[in-house]
């Protein structure tokens, strides 16, 4: 079980990158028409490393090349996020593909066929 200040920085961190990717957009070099957005983020205690899982809504598109840009992008993220929050370290930032969202789609979508 995670303490109470671990999630208040996850949380934090969170609302911190869902508003840095939907402002810098264009910055990142992420095409228009997806949609972004964060759904989880655990940061270590030490605040060394943080997992960001990424959920990508497209049409047809390949959402793995968005966590490609993501993570060639993790200096500028990491520093954009250093400038909003007041943490003594800004973790470094793995991002990850969450199909959560997609997968509960096709669930749906299969159930309503029933």
């Amino acid at each position: 079980m995670k303490n109470k200040r671990m999630m208040r920085v996850n949380d934090e961190i969170k609302k911190c990158l869902a508003e840095i990717l939907e402002l810098k957009k264009d910055d990142l070099k992420i095409e228009k028409d997806f949609i972004v957005s964060v759904t989880k983020v655990e940061a270590t205690k030490d605040l060394q490393w943080c997992k960001v899982c990424i959920s990508v809504l497209c049409e047809g598109k390949k959402r793995d090349s968005v966590i490609n840009v993501l993570n060639a992008s993790e200096k500028l993220i990491r520093k954009l996020v250093a400038q909003k929050l007041n943490l003594r370290l800004t973790p470094k930032f793995i991002f990850v593909l969450d199909d959560r969202i997609e997968y509960a789609m096709r669930i749906n979508n299969l159930l309503k066929k029933i």
